[in-house]
C-alpha cells in the first residue's frame, strides 16, 4: 500500500476513510487526509503499540487491515511507541531526534511475513568471519558455495527476503561444527536496523546465540541492539547534538552526502518537534 499522510489526497486516502469508519471513528469518508483522519490514525496507531507519527505506511495498514478483517491485534512483535519513548529516556534524547532516526536509519519492517526477522548474508564477511576462527574459508570454494563464500565484496548473490534464510543455512551447515554457524551468524545483518552479527560480543551480547534469539524476539529487540551499538561506537552525543552530518557519516559511511542522509535525518527531526 502507498504510504500517506496529513495533505494526502488519493483513493488511497478514501480507502483508508472507510477502514476507519468501520472501526467507529467520527471522519468523513473522502479522499482527503485531513485533520480528524489525522487524528484519528493517531489514535489508532496510539491503542495498537505503533509509533504515533501520523503516517500510514506499511505497518499502519496491515494493522487496519487487520483489525478490519478479524479484529485481532496486530502482530505483537512490531515497534511501538513506548519503545521509542523508552529509547529516548534511556540515553537521554529527544523523542523528536529517536523518532527521526528511526524513520530514516531503519529499513520498514524488521520481520518476514512469516515471522522471522530480515537479515542480508554477507558472502565477504563469512570469508572474514571465517579466518578469525582459524578456518581457511580458501578450503571450502567450490560452485556450491560461490554464493555464499568470496573474499571481495559483491552485490551479485543477494536475494533478499526468506530467499537469504537458504544462503544463511547453507552457510551454517558447510560441515557440522559450532564455530562455522557462528561465522555463518555473525556474517548477516539482523532486524530492524540491519546490525551486523559480529557486532553482537562487542556491543554487550553474551554470545551470537544470545544476538541471534533477541533478534528473533521483536522489534523493540531490535531497537536495544541499536543503542547498543550507537553507545558503543560514540554515536549517541552526535544525536544530542543534533549533529545530523557528523552521525550520518560515521553510521551511513561517506555515500550519506550522496543519499543526503543528513538532510532526511533533520527533515524528520522537524516533522517530530
Amino acid at each position: 500500500m502507498t504510504t500517506i499522510k496529513t495533505g494526502t489526497r488519493s483513493p488511497e486516502v478514501y480507502y483508508l476513510n472507510e477502514l476507519l469508519s468501520k472501526l467507529n471513528y467520527g471522519v468523513i469518508v473522502s479522499d482527503y487526509f485531513g485533520a480528524e483522519t489525522d487524528k484519528a490514525i493517531k489514535d489508532f496507531q496510539l491503542n495498537n503499540s505503533l509509533v504515533v507519527d501520523g503516517v500510514v505506511g506499511l505497518k499502519t495498514w496491515s494493522a487496519l487491515l487487520a483489525k478490519n478483517a478479524n479484529g485481532f491485534s496486530i502482530n505483537s512483535k512490531l515497534l511501538s511507541e513506548q519503545d521509542l519513548i523508552n529509547f529516548s529516556n534511556q540515553f537521554n534524547l529527544e523523542l523528536a531526534v529517536v523518532k527521526a532516526v528511526n524513520e530514516v536509519e531503519s529499513n520498514g519492517k524488521g520481520f518476514l511475513i512469516d515471522g522471522r526477522p530480515k537479515i542480508l548474508f554477507e558472502g565477504h564477511v563469512f570469508w572474514r568471519e571465517l579466518e578469525k576462527r582459524n578456518i581457511n574459508p580458501q578450503s571450502y570454494v567450490n560452485a556450491n558455495t560461490q554464493d555464499i563464500l568470496f573474499e571481495s565484496y559483491t552485490k551479485k548473490y543477494y536475494v533478499g527476503g526468506t530467499a537469504e534464510y537458504v544462503r544463511l543455512e547453507k552457510a551454517r551447515n558447510l560441515i557440522s561444527d559450532k564455530k562455522i554457524v557462528d561465522a555463518a551468524n555473525s556474517s548477516a545483518s539482523w532486524g530492524l536496523f540491519q546490525i551486523m552479527g559480529f557486532n553482537a560480543i562487542p556491543i554487550g551480547y553474551n554470545s551470537i546465540d544470545e544476538y541471534v534469539e533477541k533478534m528473533n524476539e521483536n522489534e523493540g529487540e531490535h531497537l536495544k541492539a541499536f543503542g547498543l551499538f550507537l553507545e558503543k561506537n560514540n554515536l549517541i552525543g552526535l544525536l544530542r547534538s543534533k549533529n545530523w552530518a557528523s552521525f550520518a557519516l560515521k553510521y551511513n559511511g561517506p555515500a550519506y552526502k550522496t543519499n543526503k542522509y543528513d538532510e532526511k535525518l533533520a527533515r524528520a527531526y522537524v516533522k517530530y518537534v
